[in-house]
């Protein structure tokens, strides 16, 4: 199966969702030291995955966007742990969170599956948006 642009797009879209998300969650907490602490973690990492997408696509050869797909990946893993802690911590309640963090697995999820293709189709040449 061949990923189109309008894949790309679509999925790049989702993750710049998800960032937008992390600051909107981030901004509905209170300035505690924790929280303080936490939030800045999750806006880094969350934020960092849709840029890393953009960069896979830009990628000059397979190996180089096997390795931006990875760090995209690690970075909406690290994103569901931090998550996971707000609501070990509840520092917002579970309902809150529940459709935020699912969104991240289905992500990961998404990530994880690009990564198995691309590293499958090893031996064909990238197709990269800009050739569509």
């Amino acid at each position: 199966m061949t990923t189109t642009r309008a894949d790309n797009d679509a999925l790049e879209d989702r993750l710049l969702e998800f960032a937008s998300q992390c600051g909107k969650v981030v901004d509905a907490l209170p300035d505690t030291r924790m929280v303080r602490h936490v939030a800045g973690q999750l806006v880094r990492c969350g934020t960092s995955a849709a840029p890393n997408c953009a960069e896979a696509y830009a990628a000059g050869s397979r190996a180089d966007f096997i390795h931006k797909l990875r760090i995209s990946l690690k970075e909406l893993h690290e994103s569901r742990v931090w998550l996971k802690l707000w609501v070990k911590s509840q520092l917002l309640p579970p309902f809150r969170l529940v459709p935020f963090k699912d969104q991240c697995t289905e992500l990961i999820n998404i990530r994880g599956m690009s990564i198995v293709t691309a590293k499958a189709n090893g031996t064909k040449r990238i197709r990269t948006p800009q050739q569509e």
